[in-house]
């Protein structure tokens, strides 16, 4: 049974639905982290912020912003373009293609960079730039080839931090003027030709090893200084003990003098008498020698003339070790160290 539909039933049910639609389009929820820009009539209104947000459908509308993102497919890399009504303000990294850049010294080398921003302002990144992701990347890329292309190929190598540097704080104004905040920026591999790549190994190669010679060179150099060094201490301490050897010999043939000369008299015949008796026993102690070193021994003229002192002192005072032995009997224990000097010298003979 069909019911009669009152023109007051049908302008209910118009109510109804426009209501509908008003909150199904005017009831916006924005997500932590992202906002939007809302246009009425065409022009900037407000900022919708996280949360449940109201706005009038069709006559309030949300500003789109254009993204792009770059998909690693293989070994290309291949750009993503999208329109987006929520922007979002976490900070963003942008992998772009590798760009080739010319150094100072002519060598042209393929640099893969990844850039961080984030947009702090998305009302001027929407209304400032027309496409904001792609002036920043257009900015980074000529701003690399910029500081790059004033860097030989070595010192490229070696200060990456400061290229990284550098291009951020080129790109600091310009992007700021867009609503964006460049975080930093990394330059990831550095691609050269394979003939310099071939030639910077061989000159590696080479500075290893003049370096491995300088080193072993600079040890041999070390260890003869050291060798000289201890050849001069050494021979400085023999000259040393040689002198103090010689000394303490010259103090005991000359105490062992005094004890024979107070024990026999020292008169003048009697100090010839014993030295004569001490050239005599050096003879006699090197004869053994001079036997050794040859088959015919030469004893010298003089020789004859030592040997009869000594047979005449002997005769004067039976022998010297005799007249040091009774002389300090007569004087007690008082030169007793001095006593065992003339011993050990009479022995000797």
């Amino acid at each position: 049974m069909d019911l009669p539909l009152s023109p007051g039933l049908i302008l209910s049910l118009i109510v109804v639905v426009i209501g509908i639609l008003v909150i199904v389009k005017g009831l916006v929820i924005v997500r932590q982290s992202e906002v939007m820009v809302i246009e009425r009539l065409g022009s900037f209104h407000r900022l919708l912020e996280s949360g449940i947000n109201i706005i009038i459908p069709f006559i309030e509308q949300p500003r789109a912003i254009t993204m792009i993102r770059y998909r690693k497919m293989g070994d290309d890399y291949h750009a993503i373009t999208s329109d987006e009504v929520r922007i979002d303000r976490r900070e963003t990294v942008m992998d772009f293609p590798g760009q080739p850049v010319v150094t100072t010294d002519n060598v042209t080398v393929t640099i893969n960079g990844a850039l961080y921003y984030q947009i702090i302002d998305p009302r001027r990144a929407v209304y400032e730039v027309e496409n904001m992701s792609q002036a920043v990347e257009v900015l980074a890329k000529t701003t690399l080839r910029s500081v790059v292309g004033k860097m030989e190929l070595d010192k490229l190598f070696e200060s990456r931090a400061e290229v990284n540097n550098e291009i951020q704080a080129a790109m600091e104004e310009p992007a700021s003027k867009w609503g964006v905040k460049i975080s930093r920026v990394e330059v990831q591999d550095i691609a050269m030709p394979e003939e310099v790549e071939t030639a910077m190994r061989l000159q590696m190669a080479a500075e290893r090893k003049r370096r491995a010679t300088v080193t072993e060179a600079e040890g041999e150099k070390a260890a003869a200084i050291a060798k000289a060094q201890g050849q001069r201490e050494s021979a400085i301490l023999n000259a040393q003990g040689d002198k103090e050897s010689a000394i303490l010999r010259a103090q005991g043939e000359q105490e062992s003098i005094k004890l024979v000369l107070n024990a026999i008299g020292d008169s003048d015949t009697h100090k010839q008498t014993v030295v004569g008796y001490l050239l005599g026993q050096s003879y006699i102690k090197a004869l053994p020698t001079m036997a050794k070193e040859g088959e015919r021994v030469f004893v010298p003229y003089e020789s004859s003339a030592l040997l009869g002192s000594m047979g005449m002192f002997r005769e004067l005072a039976g022998s010297p070790e005799d007249a040091v032995a009774s002389h300090l009997r007569a004087g007690g224990n008082q030169g007793g160290l001095r006593g065992g000097v003339v011993g050990g010298a009479a022995t000797g003979g």
